[in-house]
């Protein structure tokens, strides 16, 4: 039995209806806002990869400095598939980086690299010995190495990541570990490409340490490794940047086994 008129009931119908409507909409439209991004490297070659990710960052290494991730072709085709809908490029590289000195299968012995004798802030490079200065220009040739030799076309289009993580090899000079890093960021400014910092801050204080503003690595934009989940990786875009001069662009959480991002810009 109703207890109001048949015209307050059909309000009340068309009311109840349209709120139905608005409550199906909505996980339609929030499918809609731009999602994490992704990363990959030589660990997901022959995987599924995500789909749908907002941007990709794809490694260019096989986990050391001096090699050639083998499915590169293949994951920066992926990232191409990207979605878009934050402030960071459709497609973005990581580099491996490391400072090894004797240990390395290979150290600079003089200012002059890929036919380019280099001006290097920290003097010349002789004898190969592990100072600052040679330090400098490893990181310049596998920088050199990384845009060249390795399969990437157009590499002054990419921004190009630096991966500074203790699990590589590193001197106990974190000033000569300061002077690769620089290197690697000068050559790629040499070829008109951007260039960024990941790390966690322990790592980065345990290897780099403070970084003045007179370096060129005062001002790049920080990547944040670390995060448990998308809601803490978006906590740590408040987080410090990894030098001064710095903001943190991107963070980092795994989930399922992968590596998910979430844009800060």
């Amino acid at each position: 039995m109703h207890t109001g008129s048949p015209r307050r009931f059909r309000v009340l119908l068309v009311a109840a209806a349209a709120a139905l409507l608005t409550l199906v909409a909505l996980p339609a439209e929030a499918a809609t806002q731009p999602g994490p991004g992704n990363d990959v490297s030589w660990p997901q070659c022959g995987k599924a990869l995500p789909k749908g990710q907002a941007f990709g960052i794809v490694g260019v290494n096989n986990g050391l400095a001096n090699t050639t991730n083998p499915c590169l072709s293949t994951q920066l085709t992926w990232a191409g598939t990207s979605k878009g809908g934050t402030g960071q490029p459709l497609v973005a590289l990581y580099v491996n980086t490391a400072n090894p000195g004797a240990s390395g299968s290979w150290w600079p012995t003089s200012n002059t690299y890929g036919g380019t004798t280099v001006t290097n802030p920290y003097g010349d490079c002789n004898q190969g010995s592990y100072g600052p200065a040679c330090s400098y220009m490893y990181g310049f040739a596998k920088a050199y190495d990384d845009a060249n030799i390795r399969g990437v076309n157009n590499p002054s289009s990419y921004t190009w990541w630096l991966d500074v993580e203790t699990g590589s090899s590193w001197s106990t000079d974190t000033l000569a570990n300061r002077a690769d890093l620089e290197g690697m960021a000068a050559y790629y400014a040499s070829i008109g490409a951007r260039t960024g910092l990941y790390s966690t801050r322990s790592q980065w204080d345990q290897i780099v340490g403070a970084v003045p503003s007179s370096s060129n690595l005062y001002a790049l934009p920080s990547w944040l490794a670390g995060a448990k989940s998308l809601a803490v990786a978006g906590r740590k875009c408040s987080d410090t940047a990894l030098t001064g001069g710095g903001q943190v662009s991107l963070t980092q959480y795994v989930s399922g086994g992968l590596d998910y991002d979430r844009s800060c810009v």
